[in-house]
């Protein structure tokens, strides 16, 4: 029923119409009832087009009733084709209006859903990007057809909702089958693109506030804000720190960018099993409900959700104000929210080592999808929606921001900051393109920006850069250059420093030089480290550039023994970073990294850095190392965790996060089950650490899979916790349970599309926790399903189900090669054979396939040592 719009159709619309304004009515007053799967929808749409032109407006729709044009009723059965409905003999100035019904969501996209476990409270929201506003109303569901939307929103009484515009009334509906339906109507919105349209109904929790700036011409500026959440997390909603980071926002863009906020208000709703992080609608941001943390939060997790806050309120600009012509553009608005988040949240607020976090998490990210064969330049060849919805990926959002960071270095800060005011004032509410971007920038500074972008933005891969350094018999360095290796060179700025211990057993910075690499050149003297005596090599200290860095064989191993001594978070986030590249590589044993992180890592205060490597340990465990070599390491790091988790100051970030890896860990080793037994009926705690439902469940999840736990255990462990939390945390620790019978109902909840987007995946994460010769009984039946769940699911549900039920458990000894291994075998004759299958499941199955053949190559890599 579904259309993918090409680009080319998309380029053919935008040349023949013109969108004034839509009048949209959503009614949800039938919502309650769990019987109705549908809810009406009509729409009025104003526009102007060449006369005698034809063309089509979007609706995934369950019914149409109605399709009228310019006053004359059009033939639903002969104009709706699918999801497009076909609009001919068009007139200079056009009015269109469609009536029909459209189906809720439990997938997360389109209009949502979600009844409460707690009270049985139902509520909604829209999510849309980058094309189910089509799944809600009918639409010209492109992004460079911005117009006004008026909404109307009819819903059950007592609700109250939300929308871009501003809320203008709430009366009784006028024509509703629910006694007493409310129609809530809100303001018109300035010009925006369909999927940052938005609407928002139910019982939610809403607390108002207000921000008061200075606007440009110096006068005050007052924008209302508020935030909602379901009843039920009321009192985890911590409005005065998320207000606080709302106004320091508020301050630092409107300032930076010297353009004053431009939709009036400023909401932020927290919304169940949401697919995303946030989304920046205009007047209304939504983002998941698990940034609220009812379990609990480590300061990482605080940091995060602000540079999140602070990420969506740059797209107010960057996105909303401004917005790409076409998905290929996706980078002008989401590599510089994700680099104005970081930066942003080091400018603004107390959150100020965000670029730690960036180095350590955000960039692997990046790292890793440019190392994929199916890797795209940051600006990409977007030919369709289904290929758009892919790219919201590490490159455009991680890798993006990496290069803008190099950029900034390359042009100047306020050379940069000069080229984004410029870019607003002159292309404001209007659609643009990277040479739109190239033009503001090339008259804000005397860098050459356009080859500069010729080598960033439209190139693909990692480039690569290692110190070549010699020593005389004393350790001085002799001779020192950085070596740049990559198929297609780009340009650098970047540090190198060297370090050494100092008095206080800490490696102290001892030399820094910034060096410009010429892509033209393969190797960068490096002077001023002649002499140097210290043992630490590291480059791209301060991390100004994108690139896999080495300090070169000899230092990787004092990098390795020294990382923990480096005083510096950043420093010490871009060591772990470099050792575990060349995990990735094949060049450092993960076994080695796995006992590194077990005896000098797990004393890391920066919490950042701590979740980081200690989630690293546990993949280089368990899909790294070959299977036979697994029990020994993981009961080293699992008596590590538990002795950290003991031994950690009370009420510490560290106490959190080594507790929560010791309850991951433990899934896979029973050998603690008396202690977790212990912490969930009470009788032993951990002093300053309240478990909360999302621990609870993680220990619970812990002893279902090695079968420490029953089903009545665990049905009754829900009963003391209905949260939706609970209810998750259940479904997995059902699914994690090692009894066939278990795995077999838990295989056949994942594939009959019944569950929420959140349940399947709870679901499929209990499921993957099976013994591996249990779980290959599964997959000849997931080889032969993939192309039936991408036909009869969402993108969403069905990537969710592909990606999660692929089997995990390689093994390189079961092959004689990773080629030969089964899994990868069976994925690759999938690939052979269905060459025809759309391109967006072609790539997840190639990047899975990529996955299991590192895993398999470094698992190789072990046993060849070991058997040395």
């Amino acid at each position: 029923m579904q259309s993918s719009l090409t680009r080319a159709e998309a380029t053919t619309r935008a040349e023949q119409i013109r969108v004034a304004s839509y009048d949209v009515t959503v009614d949800l007053s039938g919502a309650l009832d769990p019987a109705q799967t549908t809810f009406g929808s009509q729409v009025t749409v104003r526009f102007t087009a060449e006369d005698g032109a034809e063309t089509f407006i979007d609706f995934i729709h369950d019914s149409i009733s109605l399709v009228e044009l310019n006053g004359d009723e059009l033939d639903v059965d002969d104009v709706v084709e699918g999801s497009r409905i076909r609009l001919p003999e068009l007139e200079g100035a056009n009015e269109l209006t469609v009536v029909g019904r459209a189906l809720y969501s439990r997938s997360g996209e389109g209009l949502h859903r979600y009844v409460d476990p707690q009270d049985g409270s139902v509520y909604t929201y829209t999510q849309y990007e980058p094309a189910d506003c089509r799944r809600v109303f009918p639409v010209f569901e492109q992004p460079d057809l911005k117009a006004s939307f008026t909404f109307t929103v009819i819903t059950p009484p007592e609700w109250i909702a939300g929308s871009n515009g501003e809320h203008i009334s709430s009366e009784l509906a006028g024509a509703s089958d629910v006694p007493g339906a409310i129609a809530h109507e809100f303001a018109p919105t300035e010009r925006i693109s369909t999927y940052i349209t938005t609407i928002l109904a139910g019982p939610y929790t809403k607390v108002c506030d207000e921000w008061q700036g200075v606007d440009v011409q110096g006068e005050t500026q007052t924008v209302p804000l508020a935030l909602y959440c379901r009843r039920a997390l009321a009192e985890h909603l911590d409005s005065d720190e998320l207000f606080a980071v709302t106004k320091q926002g508020l301050d630092f863009f409107t300032d930076l960018f010297a353009f004053d906020y431009p939709f009036g208000k400023y909401e932020q709703a927290f919304v169940p099993e949401y697919n995303l992080g946030a989304m920046e609608n205009p007047g209304l941001v939504t983002l998941t409900e698990d940034y609220l943390f009812p379990s609990g939060a480590t300061r990482t997790q605080l940091a995060g959700r602000a540079n999140t806050m602070l990420h969506e309120m740059c797209h107010m600009w960057f996105g909303d104000l401004v917005t790409m012509k076409w998905w290929d553009a996706l980078w002008l608005k989401e590599s510089f929210a994700e680099f104005m988040g970081a930066y942003a949240s080091v400018r603004a607020t107390e959150y100020d080592d965000a670029w730690v976090a960036f180095a350590l998490g955000r960039k692997e990210w990046a790292y890793r999808q440019d190392q994929l064969p199916t890797t795209h330049p940051i600006v990409a060849d977007i030919v369709d929606l289904e290929a758009a919805r892919q790219n919201f990926d590490g490159i455009t959002y991680a890798k993006g921001a990496s290069v803008l960071k190099q950029l900034v270095a390359f042009v100047g800060e306020d050379a940069f900051i000069d080229a984004c005011r410029a870019y607003f004032r002159r292309y404001a509410y209007g659609n643009t393109d990277l040479n739109d971007f190239l033009t503001v920038l090339d008259e804000a500074c005397e860098a050459d920006v356009r080859s500069w972008a010729d080598s960033w933005l439209l190139t693909t891969g990692v480039p690569r850069l290692e110190a070549s350094v010699e020593r005389d018999g004393g350790g001085a360095i002799t001779a020192a250059t950085l070596i740049q290796t990559s198929d297609a060179p780009r340009p650098h700025v970047v540090t190198v420093a060297t370090y050494a211990p100092d008095d206080a057993a800490h490696l102290a910075l001892q030399r820094s030089t910034e060096v410009r690499v010429d892509p033209e050149q393969s190797a960068t003297d490096l002077p001023e480290l002649l002499g140097d005596t210290s043992p630490v090599v590291l480059v791209n200290d301060r991390d100004l550039t994108y690139c896999l860095a080495s300090p070169g064989a000899e230092a990787l191993t004092a990098l390795a023994d020294g990382a923990h001594l480096l005083s510096e978070p950043l420093t010490r986030a871009l060591a772990h970073s470099q050792i575990w590249a060349a995990v990735r590589d094949g060049s450092f044993d993960p076994r080695d990294y796995v006992r590194l992180v077990a005896r000098r890592g797990l004393t890391e205060q920066r919490s950042s850095i701590l979740t980081t490597i200690v989630d690293r340990a546990l993949e280089a465990l368990e899909s790294f190392t070959p299977p036979r070599l697994r029990t020994p390491l993981r009961g080293e790091l699992l008596d590590a965790l538990h002795t950290g988790m003991l031994n950690a100051e009370h009420g510490t970030d560290a106490q959190l996060i080594l507790t929560r890896a010791f309850a991951r860990l433990s899934t896979k080793d029973g050998a603690h089950a008396q202690t977790i037994k212990e912490l969930l009926s009470g009788s032993k705690k951990l002093p300053g650490l309240d478990l909360g439902s999302q621990l609870t469940w993680a220990l619970w999840t812990a002893q279902a899979a090695t079968a420490h736990a029953t089903h009545p255990q665990l049905d009754k462990a829900l009963k003391a916790d209905p949260s939706r939390e609970g209810r998750l945390g259940y479904v997995r620790a059902v699914a994690a349970m090692p009894a066939e019978e278990a795995k077999a109902q838990a295989w056949k909840a994942t594939t009959l599309g019944r569950l929420s987007n959140d349940e399947l995946s709870a679901t499929i994460s209990g499921f993957q926790l099976g013994d591996p010769a249990q779980l290959k009984n599964y997959q000849d039946s997931y080889f032969a399903c993939i192309s039936h769940w991408w036909d009869e699911h969402s993108m969403e549900i069905a990537t969710r189900m592909i990606r999660g039920l692929y089997p995990r458990a390689v093994d390189a000894e079961a092959a004689s090669s990773a080629e030969e291994n089964p899994v990868a075998l069976a994925t690759q004759d999938w690939l052979n054979v269905n060459g025809q299958a759309p391109g967006a499941l072609r790539r997840i199955m190639t990047e899975l396939l990529d996955d299991a053949r590192r895993a398999l190559k470094l698992q190789a890599g072990v046993l060849a040592r070991q058997n040395r």
